[in-house]
């Protein structure tokens, strides 16, 4: 369960922001593997789109589909200097709320497991409204929907997972992340001392030196079923598809056309 702090800008610069810089190489480690509806949905564009990866971690998507130009921005200075080491498109710092591109203007949008992290529906909702508002509108060409938005949130309804989440828990959770210490390898305790026995006891045991493993919290909302859908409707969007995926909801949105 989340903590009873207020929740808004700071309370993600500490539970969220923080914490991505400081477990940036070690989580940038673990994602490497497109998940498959992101991966069809980038190859499946027309060649040419220009798009956006809002919240693009280390770049893993950057590079899927080589015929689209994707501009990738994380609130993580040391993810987006990690995406810059490894892909040649546009990678920049912004945060999800104050995007620096202009309105109304690319084909496609994806944002992959990152609006979760804001932690108020408010907050929520407007950072869906971000997205929506970089996208194309649409056009009086026949069958031009305009851009489209794909959007990924983890799931309440988690309860075939390790995690073990499911209706009638908390919405709102602190997730661990352990970056385990630097081991050094430790000669024969034939050759050590008593005292150097006791030392290297101590420090595995977390009691200082590099051996010590140590716990970061980040915040979560646990989106129900519906709910990120309402989200996208409140923020203005219209859902093109929806769907449930390995712990995650995912829709697919426009903007509405202006009446």
């Amino acid at each position: 369960m989340a903590d009873k702090e207020p929740r808004g800008e700071a309370y993600e610069t500490q539970h969220v922001h923080t914490v991505y810089e400081e477990i940036a190489s070690h989580f940038s480690s673990t994602r490497y593997k497109p998940w498959p509806i992101v991966e069809s949905f980038l190859k499946g564009l027309p060649d040419g789109s220009i798009g956006a990866d809002v919240g693009c971690g280390n770049g893993k998507y950057l590079a899927v589909n080589p015929r689209v130009f994707i501009v990738g921005s994380d609130r993580s200075t040391n993810l987006v200097k990690i995406a810059k080491a490894y892909h040649s498109h546009s990678v920049i710092v912004a945060d999800s709320l104050s995007l620096p591109h202009p309105s109304k203007t690319f084909d496609f949008a994806i944002s992959i497991a990152v609006i979760h992290h804001l932690s108020t529906p408010e907050r929520r909702i407007e950072a869906v409204r971000a997205v929506l508002d970089i996208l194309r509108p649409p056009s009086s060409v026949q069958g031009d929907e305009g851009g489209k938005a794909l959007i990924y949130v983890w799931a309440l309804e988690q309860k075939d997972s390790r995690r073990g989440w499911d209706e009638g828990h908390e919405q709102d959770v602190m997730v661990p992340w352990v970056l385990k210490g630097k081991r050094e390898k430790k000669p024969s305790k034939k050759r050590q001392s008593d005292d150097q026995i006791s030392e290297d006891r101590d420090r595995d045991r977390g009691m200082g030196g590099q051996g010590e493993d140590k716990t970061f919290l980040r915040y979560y909302h646990l989106y129900r079923k519906g709910e990120l859908e309402g989200d996208i409707e409140e923020a203005g969007g219209r859902i093109l598809g929806s769907g449930y995926e390995k712990d995650n909801w995912w829709a697919i949105a426009v903007s509405k056309m202006d009446s």
